[in-house]
């Protein structure tokens, strides 16, 4: 049985690194990886093959540094061209970029059957690209499998239901699980101890000057009385570049973006997480440290609701609260585990293997 698998950004090469090592211990299947190239920059994107052991992707389809249309337009005519000449059994999709709504767009465009990786979740924001991705995949996946129970929920809310929808776990779980004792401290490392770990790259930050100006003045302000280490994003570098930040005059411990072996080595030593990004939203989880999502919404909403993470927007002030809030009062990670057991991608290979084309 073969399946292509369809990636092109850091969250899904942890995702599929963990899915790809089931299909080879599976032993009759056969996975074909294509990455569209949407992370392009080696610390991106190079560095998270060669340290997760995945086998060297088949075909680099090089289309990024496009508009959002022209990006997702560009990779489904490239996806197009390897389906036809691959002819696997069905295509696999993680997640919520523009190579995921490529990818399934592709697949269904050539009748072939569709998977998908972290279905059924949603921020209700629809002014993020993301979004729309994870909806439209949705709809037209034959197969969805789902993270969590709500993400289920979710699905049925939208008359999506059945035995096509699984709910698996979370495979980002399984990744924590079986990399952590593998971490590695970033080269040049220097920071003291302790220290908030933050990240920020999601369009609707960057691409407001506004926003961009408002989070950063509340991480400096932050920076006055504790470390805060920042692994910089290009798109945020670019950004921050065209309102001319005065890095010179930064408190922020400012970082080239760091593999995955080292951001875990990070997240087993920092204090707290500050970030937009969902993936970092759960690893902050895994590894059992409090998170201030520099966000309105969040479609990890277990989380919030459990007090793991706090929602602070992107307004100085508003971030400045929630963080000394969150700062001020310890959290117990005594609650059994929110995303599985750690068999994700064991459970989701058992479900392919069934699969006829």
């Amino acid at each position: 049985m073969k399946w292509v698998t369809i990636v092109g950004a850091r969250p899904q090469f942890v995702k599929a690194a963990v899915v790809s090592r089931c299909m080879r211990q599976a032993g009759d299947m056969e996975e074909v990886l294509v990455h569209t190239g949407q992370h392009f920059d080696p610390m991106m994107s190079e560095v998270f093959f060669e340290e997760m052991r995945i086998p060297e992707p088949a075909e680099n389809l090089e289309v990024h540094a496009l508009s959002q249309a022209a990006m997702t337009g560009r990779m489904l005519e490239k996806i197009e061209s390897v389906l036809l000449r691959e002819r696997p059994d069905g295509v696999l999709v993680y997640g919520d970029t523009n190579s995921t709504l490529a990818g399934a767009l592709a697949a269904k465009k050539l009748h072939l059957t569709l998977a998908h990786v972290e279905a059924g979740l949603r921020s209700f924001n629809r002014e993020m690209p993301e979004e729309i991705n994870r909806i439209v995949t949705d709809r037209i996946a034959d197969w969805l499998f789902c993270p969590t129970e709500k993400a289920v929920e979710q699905l049925a809310k939208e008359g999506i239901a059945g035995p096509q929808v699984v709910c698996c776990g979370d495979v980002m779980q399984d990744a924590a699980l079986f990399y952590a004792p593998m971490a590695r401290q970033p080269e040049g490392f220097d920071a003291t101890l302790p220290f908030v770990l933050c990240t920020v790259h999601r369009a609707e930050t960057t691409d407001n000057p506004q926003r961009l100006r408002s989070v950063f003045a509340a991480l400096e302000r932050i920076s006055e009385t504790c470390e805060v280490v920042l692994p910089l994003h290009p798109r945020t570098r670019k950004a921050l570049e065209n309102i001319a930040y005065d890095f010179s005059a930064s408190r922020l411990h400012w970082m080239e973006p760091v593999g995955y072996l080292e951001m875990v080595w990070l997240l087993q030593r920092c204090e707290m997480v500050l970030t937009d990004s969902g993936g970092l939203q759960k690893e902050a989880y895994f590894f059992r440290r409090p998170c201030v999502t520099l966000r309105d919404e969040t479609e990890w909403v277990e989380l919030v609701e459990n007090g793991y993470n706090l929602l602070a927007g992107t307004e100085s002030e508003r971030i400045l609260t929630t963080f000394r809030a969150m700062r001020e009062h310890p959290l117990s990670f005594a609650q059994a585990a929110l995303y599985g057991q750690g068999d994700a991608g064991a459970k989701i290979v058992e479900v392919l293997r069934t699969i006829k084309k």
